[in-house]
């Protein structure tokens, strides 16, 4: 039986945008801006819907419900990218790895049959277009 090579590393090296450190700053804040936009946006969503009760419709429902996963599909990769460009960080490991794939795969189904859902419960309430 011939023997090879049997070390393996359990760590992935991921690739930097720029490794510029001004760039990084930039890119730092472009993203951390982007990411508190879309959480406190949903957030509020998630919040005006539950507050009004008028507002307690299936259409609503799925909405916040699309709203909590888009939190979540946003919440899988990008605070792992402002850690690393703020430790100049450049490694992930393949537990992390996989963890992050399937939270992404898992968020992205929800976020999907969500939107789905949610015009579906919205069609009724459209006015079609008069033929004449």
């Amino acid at each position: 039986m011939e023997r090879g090579n049997q070390t393996g590393t359990g760590n992935f090296i991921l690739l930097v945008f720029s490794d510029d450190p001004d760039l990084q700053s930039l890119l730092f804040g472009l993203l951390l801006s982007m990411y508190l936009v879309t959480v406190l946006g949903n957030l509020l969503i998630i919040l005006a819907t539950i507050s009004d009760s008028h507002l307690h419709t299936p259409m609503y429902f799925f909405l916040s419900n699309l709203s909590l996963a888009d939190i979540g599909f946003t919440s899988t990769t990008i605070p792992k990218a402002l850690r690393n460009i703020q430790t100049q960080s450049k490694v992930i490991t393949f537990a992390g790895c996989i963890s992050q794939i399937c939270s992404f795969f898992v968020f992205a189904c929800q976020d999907n049959l969500c939107r789905g859902r949610t015009l579906m419960a919205a069609a009724p309430s459209w006015q079609p277009l008069p033929h004449t």
